[in-house]
């Protein structure tokens, strides 16, 4: 009698055990989420408040103080609140920029980065490495890097990409929303743009040798899904998506299939999650558990060890209910917690799979040690649409200059025109 006795009080205590289990006080997920973000950094892949500094001040940096700034998705304030360990910064211009000043533009935004670190030191510390990403997360201090968005921030250039390496540019996207004269974007892919090069072009292979050369990430955001495909096969180091999402989840462009996410597993590189609405739920509003639905599904996909986090702050105008600013993120390493989500699992999409993936990329670098840089230029006439353009250096074919032919040939046009006019009316 005393065994069954015995017996029952461990059942009940079992049951009670087991019910205590499944009841969770949401509060520990955020105490648990929390407590992972001190052991890992977290790393967003994207943020465009460097944009935000040319738009309202001009990059006029002595003009703000980022204690204060109220009026954007990221200030010093929502930066620790969200336990953000590291940051790669976009030095974002727009299309419109292209063919005309975008290189200047795009050397200013490195500026504006880089004072940015220098006004606030102890906040951020630049970054150029993995291994710095870890030292500054050890101080406590936001990792501070750079992507510039859009290949057209090259004007179709070897040598500025390289300059651009060196002052610290650690990805380039090879596209925004416009093809350039050697890449597809994304917009090819609704229709609403013809292909300009079935992806990439001649130069466009050689730019992806020289980003691997460099030991610059290569970020897919914004390219086309033939050139995401053939980048997959060319690249020697794994690739990035620095802010995009799980194109079955939203059927976006700008969005990742599923056949490209096994490709990134296979392939050792990571899908940085977009938090913008029309790429979360293809529509004008998205709450937090949606984001958390295309964390889930590439993980069903291709694993935990492709994702990370992209938020895209700043640089969209919608953003999800309970995501509304940079401090907002512990909430959503609580719902993947939530979710059945592992530790390590959640460790590696907060930093440790963007440090893998940064670090084979550095070694895929160490081993072309030897490879002399690339300097042979895209081809003229890939470029000669640019009437800003000039050809020197190039077989002396159009004059003194690139415009020296087309413009001669244009004088003759209207001479001949003149002429006509004036027979006719004489």
């Amino acid at each position: 009698m005393l065994h069954r006795v015995n017996l029952a009080s461990c059942l009940v205590l079992w049951i009670t055990s087991c019910a205590i289990t499944l009841a969770v006080d949401p509060n520990d997920y955020m105490a648990r989420a929390l407590q992972l973000m001190s052991e890992t950094p977290l790393i967003d892949g994207h943020n465009d408040l460097p944009w935000q500094l040319r738009s309202q001040f001009n990059n006029q940096l002595n003009k703000v103080d980022l204690h204060t700034l109220a009026n954007t998705h990221t200030n010093i304030p929502k930066i620790k609140d969200g336990r953000l360990g590291a940051q790669f910064w976009a030095a974002y211009v727009p299309c419109d920029t292209q063919y005309k000043d975008a290189v200047r533009q795009t050397l200013e935004q490195i500026d504006v980065i880089h004072r940015m670190c220098q006004k606030y030191p102890e906040i951020f510390m630049f970054a150029t490495s993995s291994q710095d990403i870890l030292e500054a997360f050890n101080m406590n201090k936001t990792a501070s890097l750079i992507g510039v968005e859009g290949g057209h921030s090259l004007d179709s250039s070897l040598g500025t990409l390289r300059t651009m390496y060196q002052l610290g540019v650690r990805y380039l996207t090879l596209t925004h929303s416009c093809n350039t004269p050697w890449v597809d974007n994304w917009l090819v892919d609704t229709g609403s743009e013809p292909s300009e090069h079935n992806g990439l072009s001649s130069f466009g292979k050689q730019v992806i040798v020289e980003l691997n050369r460099l030991g610059m990430l290569i970020d897919l955001a914004h390219v086309s899904e033939e050139v995401m495909n053939q980048v997959l096969t060319l690249s020697k180091a794994p690739v990035i998506f620095s802010h995009s999402s799980a194109y079955a989840v939203c059927p976006h462009k700008r969005n990742v299939p599923d056949d490209v996410l096994r490709r990134v597993n296979e392939t050792k590189g990571i899908v940085m999650v977009n938090f913008y609405n029309d790429y979360v739920t293809c529509s004008n509003t998205a709450k937090l558990s949606d984001v958390a639905d295309h964390f889930d599904h590439i993980k069903k996909v291709a694993g935990a060890d492709i994702i990370g986090f992209g938020g895209d702050y700043d640089g969209v105008p919608r953003v999800p209910e309970g995501l509304e600013d940079v401090s907002k993120v512990p909430n959503l390493v609580a719902e993947l917690l939530r979710r059945g989500w592992t530790d390590e699992e959640v460790k590696a999409a907060l930093g440790n799979n963007l440090l893998r993936v940064m670090s084979e990329v550095e070694k895929v670098r160490d081993s072309m040690s030897s490879v002399s840089p690339d300097d042979v230029p895209i081809p003229y006439e890939d470029v000669q649409m640019n009437p800003c353009r000039t050809s020197f250096g190039y077989p002396s074919t159009t004059g003194s200059n690139g415009s020296a032919h087309s413009l001669s040939t244009l004088a003759l046009l209207i001479t001949l025109a003149l002429q006509a006019w004036i027979t006719s009316t004489g």
